[in-house]
């Protein structure tokens, strides 16, 4: 079977694949220009599976208890991602628990008798909650294709190899991408997708390198010091502020990212509404990447932490 050239395969791809297709263009002439040299082949994956393990901590939106002694909660998740070089992916996903947010919290939870089943709010909702670890599940992720999805397109491991790996060019090659997409808010779309890059999909370490250089040369972006995540591991954090929208619609969001510099990994990330220059903790997810980086261990149900 002859190969077609790209402008046949576009002229008669439906439009979500048009769009694709276009990018695809895109990357690879900016792979041409970027690799050194361009005739390399992309680097072998290091293990059998791209690997993350992640514990996520997310505010229950419902007050409980009374009305004259109330007390919030937390929910807490562990998930687990494993993506093999073909494109085929597995998740794994396990609930670790309902907790108090807090030390008051706590202690109005224990006057309240310190339920550890299905509890009604405040308000007289019912939720099905539990203070102990579920069973957990996994499976093969259901996907239009094996490729890597990202940035609103489907990738293979060639050519995640072949991301820009210069700064800027990175951020035209997403931008590009993000406007192809009709993404609304371009700003916001970028800092996710170049965060995306710092655990997501198999992307060559240097490549991480120029996500996290470019991260820094956002709006609203600024250097955050040297914190430790929640695991207590060192790293370099990057606050973005970011506001969007006009009246009703209008919000600002604050993200504290910490990210292990040697290795160019995200360790932590802490997303923030943030109301009057504030944070809120009534919106507040806290996500802690355990694991990031190549395994040879087969998919299973997330172990408790």
């Amino acid at each position: 079977m002859t190969s077609q050239p790209w402008s046949s395969l576009i002229a008669f791809a439906t439009p979500p694949a048009r769009r694709l297709i276009t990018l695809g263009v895109t990357l690879a002439m900016g792979a041409a220009v970027l690799s050194a040299p361009a005739a390399v082949a992309a680097a072998p994956p290091e293990g059998t599976y791209w690997h993350t393990r992640t514990i996520t901590t997310s505010p229950h939106p419902w007050r409980f208890g009374s009305k004259s002694d109330p007390y919030a909660l937390v929910q807490r998740e562990i998930v687990e991602r494993w993506n093999a070089p073909d494109g085929k992916s597995w998740t794994g996903f396990r609930e670790l628990g309902t907790l108090p947010r807090t030390t008051a919290d706590k202690k109005a939870w224990r006057r309240d008798g310190s339920p550890s089943q299905g509890s009604e709010s405040i308000d007289g909702k019912t939720a099905k909650l539990s203070a102990e670890p579920g069973k957990g599940r996994v499976g093969p992720e259901p996907k239009a294709r094996n490729q890597f999805q990202f940035a609103g397109q489907w990738l293979t491991y060639d050519e995640v190899q072949r991301l820009p790996a210069d700064p800027n060019r990175l951020k035209d090659w997403l931008t590009n991408a993000g406007r192809v997409g009709r993404e609304d808010d371009l700003p916001g779309w970028l800092k996710y997708t170049l965060t995306e890059l710092l655990h997501d999909i198999p992307a060559p370490k240097e490549v991480r390198a120029a996500a996290y250089q470019a991260l820094l040369t956002l709006p609203g972006a600024r250097p955050g010091g040297n914190p430790k995540d929640n695991l207590g591991r060192p790293g370099a954090a990057i606050v973005l502020d970011h506001s969007a929208g006009t009246g009703k619609h209008a919000y600002s969001t604050r993200t504290r990212l910490i990210v292990d510099t040697g290795r160019m990994v995200l360790l932590s990330r802490l997303i923030q509404d943030t109301v009057d220059g504030k944070a809120s903790a009534d919106t507040s997810y806290d996500t802690t990447l355990i694991e990031v980086g190549w395994t040879n261990t087969h998919p299973t149900v997330p172990a408790l932490p």
